[in-house]
């Protein structure tokens, strides 16, 4: 048997590892990809959120908000896709 803090040293490390991986996937967030092209702007966040979207001058929010919640909507269902793979992988 291991010595009793043996465990909370590990969860230590493990919360450590954590915090990283929040704070890495924060600094992701805040990058911002900006493209213009043919009378279109457009705007993209690192976690892919369309933070602006301009044609022709004139920014549309419903276009941008319909955008955004159709991205939401795939990524839930290719994330259930991976589920349902991963499990099937490890045999659950």
């Amino acid at each position: 048997m291991g010595l009793p803090f043996g465990g909370l040293a590990n969860k230590k490390d493990q919360l450590s590892k954590l915090m990283k991986l929040r704070s890495q996937k924060k600094k992701i967030a805040q990058q911002r990809i900006r493209l213009e092209e043919d009378g279109v702007v457009v705007v993209i966040s690192g976690d892919f959120k369309i933070k602006k979207l301009i044609v022709d001058g004139r920014e549309d929010k419903r276009l941008l908000d319909a955008l955004n919640k159709g991205m939401r909507k795939a990524q839930k269902a290719v994330a259930k896709e991976n589920e349902a793979l991963l499990g099937d992988l490890l045999g659950m």
